[in-house]
């Protein structure tokens, strides 16, 4: 499939150069000529983020970068980490209690919640979708509690695990990216974060939770009813999004690593601080780099 969309894009191209060559021998009305798109510029246009980059979904290949290993704050982008941690670690279906300590976390920070209560239970499986899709700390609170066990033991899991995938360039010290205990103190690097995500997207079941737009938890015997949006807005935005997490915090600003898929060519990406505190900046980002990474051609076409 990736051979078929270069050989589109090759084919298309050609196309066009002769479509142009044939404008060029026939001017309009006026004089003027008929102006015809081609490949991309050597660079994308537009691009807010002071850091950023994107790779090839499949070699992990940088195709453009920016400030690619200057470790920056990363918000939630953390929980990508937090969710490898618990999927290697395994027993997603354990029945797992929401502890107490998740309202003083919440409130301490301003937190973004998945609406947990204490004493809910919930599987680990359930939990990760409360924690990807509406960025719900009190679920990272939760499996960090779980599967540390306890908040250090589980810290120390997700820098060993940065370490084993080479990631010099990160530091964890909260298991949902805020500010605990500085702004600074939790950091990552574009690349880094490219090859954390390349790892998480290999995983089916991460996939499947970060691809989800909407999930519905029905109310059970020991938990509540719950209904979990995303925050990812090119899941909604642009077609052929697979993933994966948004993230924010005062100092990291807003940011999104993202893993697009057309013509069964993927391309993973993030965008570090693209605003001080709007979403859709790091979204539009996002847009411009996968259109500029997929050229004219598979850019306009709504295929995943």
């Amino acid at each position: 499939m990736r051979a078929f969309a270069l050989l589109l894009q090759v084919a298309v191209a050609g196309m066009l150069v002769v479509a142009a060559g044939q404008a060029t021998a026939a001017p309009v009305a006026g004089g003027s000529h008929v102006q015809l798109p081609f490949w991309p510029s050597p660079e994308p246009d537009g691009v807010q983020a002071p850091e950023a980059e994107l790779a090839d979904g499949n070699t992990g290949a940088p195709r453009w970068s920016r400030q690619a290993d200057t470790p920056a704050p990363i918000g939630s982008i953390t929980k990508v980490m937090t969710a490898l941690v618990v999927i290697n670690a395994g027993d997603l279906d354990r029945a797992v209690t929401v502890p107490p300590g998740i309202i003083d976390y919440n409130s301490r920070y301003g937190a973004s919640t998945a609406g947990l209560v204490p004493g809910e239970v919930l599987t680990a499986r359930q939990l990760l979708y409360a924690m990807m899709l509406p960025s719900g700390c009190d679920a990272a609170y939760t499996l960090a509690e779980a599967y540390g066990p306890g908040q250090a033991g589980f810290i120390a899991a997700m820098n060993d695990t940065a370490h084993q995938l080479g990631l010099a360039g990160t530091h964890f010290t909260d298991p949902s990216g805020l500010p605990n205990p500085t702004d600074y103190s939790t950091y990552s690097t574009p690349a880094d974060l490219v090859t954390l995500g390349l790892r998480a997207m290999s995983l089916p079941v991460f996939r499947d939770i970060v691809r989800s737009q909407t999930y519905h938890l029905p109310a059970g015997p020991a938990h509540r009813e719950h209904v979990w949006q995303t925050t990812n807005l090119l899941l909604h935005d642009y077609p052929g999004t697979a993933g994966i997490k948004t993230g924010s915090t005062d100092a990291a600003g807003t940011c999104l690593l993202f893993e697009a898929i057309r013509a069964g060519q993927p391309l993973i990406g993030v965008v570090l601080h693209s605003s001080p505190d709007d979403d859709a900046a790091a979204a539009n980002d996002a847009v411009r780099l996968l259109n500029w990474g997929y050229g004219p051609i598979l850019s306009a076409l709504p295929i995943g």
